[in-house]
């Protein structure tokens, strides 16, 4: 089992920026790949970006070159670095956690940290 911990939500001007930060607890070393989506009212759960334990990373075409995620293994812990942000942004962002077991894969979830950007 995985525990993730969001926190850095808030509310925040258009042009702003925010950090969020997740924190992994339990049978951290299985973890593979970490990263954060977002779900905004009335529309599906979305990848932002993911990172994998060798530091590999993967970004959704709207966030490039505005947001990094960086991931300190030694601190179990993942970051999501959000620059510019626009109003488009606004959601609920989840950390997640991508267990990769001998047979199936396994994703665990945070609770979700809202992030509200104002124009």
């Amino acid at each position: 089992q995985v525990q993730l911990v969001e926190s850095g939500g808030a509310l925040v001007q258009a042009g702003g920026s925010l950090r969020l930060s997740c924190a992994a607890s339990g049978n951290i070393f299985s973890i593979r790949d970490m990263g954060w989506y977002r779900q905004a009212p009335g529309k599906q759960r979305e990848l932002v970006a993911t990172i994998s334990r060798r530091g590999v990373t993967n970004y959704a075409d709207s966030v490039k070159d505005r947001f990094t995620i960086s991931r300190v293994i030694a601190k179990n812990t993942v970051y999501l670095q959000m620059n510019s942000l626009k109003p488009e942004d606004t959601a609920v962002y989840y950390c997640n956690a991508r267990v990769v077991g001998p047979i199936v894969e396994t994703d665990y979830w945070g609770q979700g940290t809202q992030v509200t950007v104002s124009s």
